[in-house]
C-alpha cells in the first residue's frame, strides 16, 4: 500500500448482522474508498460492550460474521487494513492519554449521548465507558492521523469533538502533531425498513446482506408501500411509498421512469412493483453471497484476514503511540 496516498480510518459496532441499510450507508463508500486512499477498518468491538456488557456472548461470532460482510460487500484486505479494535491495545492507552485533557463538559453535552439515554430504556447506559466513548472513538480516530473520516451526518458531533482533542493535544504539547481530521460526508441513501421506520435489527424490519432469497421474498411480499393506494386501479405516489427509494438503489434510470409512470397512472400494482425489486436485489445480492460462501468455506481465512490487519494496524500505532508519549514526557 502506498504510503503517499492520503490517510482514513472508519470503524463499524460488531452488534449484529448487516442489512442493506448498511451497504448503501457505510459499505458502498468504503469499498470506493479503499481504491483511492490509505484505509484503515476495524471491527468496534470495545465499542460493542459500552452498551451490550451484560451480555457479550454474541460478540466474537459477530466479529468474524461482520468481517464475512464486509469482504462480501468488496472489501480487499489486500487493498485496505481489515483489524480488531481490541487486538491493538494501543488504542486503549490513546484513549486514557486523551481521556486526561478531555473535560467532562464536552461529554456530557455530546447530543448522542443524550438522545440514547433517553431513548435506550431496555439497558442500562449510566456506566463511564458509555459516557467517555467519544473519547475512545478519538483515539481511535487520532492513531492514524488521518485528513479524513467517512461518517454519516449524526456523526458530526463525534467528528468536531475529535478535532477538540486534537487542537488541545496540539495546545498542550506543541506543534500540530494531530492533524484535525475532516468528515467525509457519505452520500445519504434512504434505505427505510419493511414497515416504514429505519431499517434496524432492533426493529426486526430489515433485509440482511446474507439473508437467502427465500428469507427475502416473504417480507417484501409484506412490506409497506403507499398507504393512500388501497387498490391497483388507485393512482400511486412513488415519493410516499416505502418501497420506490430501493428502486431509486438497483434499477436502472429506465427503470425507475417505467415504475414511476406505472404506479402514478395505475397501469399496474404493488405486486407488480415488488416483483421488480426481488429481481434486482437478487441480482445485486448473487455476488455479494458469491463472495461471502468463498470466504466462508476456508476455515480459518477470517482469522488470517484480521491477524494481518492488526499487525500492520499496531505497527502504525505503535509508532504514534511512542511520540505521543515522548510528548507528555512519558
Amino acid at each position: 500500500m502506498s504510503t503517499v496516498r492520503p490517510r482514513t480510518v472508519s470503524g463499524m459496532r460488531p452488534t449484529g448482522p448487516l442489512h442493506l441499510g448498511h451497504y448503501f450507508g457505510v459499505l458502498k463508500n468504503w469499498v470506493e474508498l479503499q481504491h483511492t486512499e490509505e484505509a484503515y477498518f476495524f471491527v468496534a468491538d470495545w465499542h460493542a460492550l459500552t452498551s451490550d456488557y451484560a451480555d457479550p456472548s454474541n460478540i466474537a461470532t459477530n466479529v468474524e460474521e461482520m468481517v464475512k460482510d464486509w469482504v462480501a460487500a468488496g472489501l480487499d484486505p489486500e487493498k485496505c487494513v481489515i483489524f480488531r479494535q481490541s487486538a491493538v491495545k494501543e488504542h486503549a492507552e490513546l484513549s486514557l492519554l486523551l481521556s486526561m485533557i478531555t473535560p467532562v463538559s464536552w461529554l456530557e453535552r455530546n447530543p448522542t449521548y443524550k438522545e440514547q439515554q433517553q431513548q435506550i430504556t431496555n439497558k442500562d447506559l449510566g456506566n463511564a465507558g458509555f459516557l467517555c466513548y467519544p473519547v475512545l472513538m478519538a483515539a481511535d480516530i487520532l492513531m492514524y492521523r488521518p485528513h479524513g473520516v467517512p461518517v454519516g451526518e449524526d456523526q458530526l458531533p463525534h467528528m468536531e469533538l475529535t478535532r477538540e482533542i486534537a487542537r488541545r493535544f496540539n495546545y498542550l504539547y506543541g506543534g500540530s502533531f494531530f492533524p484535525e481530521p475532516q468528515a467525509m460526508l457519505t452520500p445519504a441513501a434512504k434505505c427505510p425498513g419493511l414497515d416504514g421506520r429505519k431499517m434496524s435489527k432492533s426493529y426486526n424490519n430489515g433485509i440482511f446482506l446474507r439473508d437467502t432469497m427465500a428469507d427475502i421474498e416473504p417480507k417484501v411480499r409484506g412490506m409497506f408501500t403507499d398507504p393512500a393506494r388501497l387498490r391497483k386501479s388507485d393512482p400511486g405516489n412513488p415519493d410516499a411509498c416505502n418501497l420506490f427509494p430501493y428502486h431509486v438503489l438497483l434499477a436502472s434510470p429506465e427503470e425507475q421512469a417505467e415504475i414511476r409512470t406505472g404506479c402514478t397512472a395505475a397501469s399496474f400494482g404493488c405486486v407488480e412493483c415488488k416483483k421488480r425489486f426481488l429481481k434486482n436485489l437478487e441480482a445485486f445480492l448473487a455476488p455479494l453471497q458469491e463472495r461471502r460462501a468463498a470466504l466462508a468455506a476456508r476455515p480459518g481465512a477470517v482469522a488470517e484476514i484480521l491477524d494481518a490487519g492488526n499487525e500492520r494496524a499496531r505497527a502504525f500505532a505503535s509508532a504514534t503511540l511512542a511520540e505521543v508519549r515522548a510528548k507528555m514526557g512519558l
